[in-house]
């Protein structure tokens, strides 16, 4: 019984989490400005020129997760999480 208890606390809390921290869409206002895109590779590079390759979301100075996470916080874009593979024109060097 104890089991089900905590097992149903933490699905709840889990859930709560993901809903605290939604993912940046790409067509929101805030990641058009940048040129935010989930995957570096589709980067327009003939419009984003500072881009080069291997430059992501995970080894970005603003990503606030760990390089080893699918997802994460960035400091441009309040509480929605990024793609650690993502890209913006906004990224910087660690």
């Amino acid at each position: 019984m104890i089991f089900s208890i905590g097992a149903g606390s933490s699905l709840l809390l889990s859930r709560t989490a993901l809903a605290d921290d939604p993912k940046l869409s790409e067509s929101d206002p805030a990641a058009v400005a940048v040129g935010y895109k989930e995957d570096a590779k589709k980067i327009d590079k003939a419009k984003y020129s500072n881009y080069a390759a291997g430059q992501d979301c995970s080894n970005c100075s603003l990503f606030q997760g760990k390089s080893t996470d699918a997802w994460g916080g960035c400091t441009l874009f309040g509480n929605k999480q990024v793609a650690a593979r993502g890209w913006c024109s906004s990224y910087t060097n660690m």
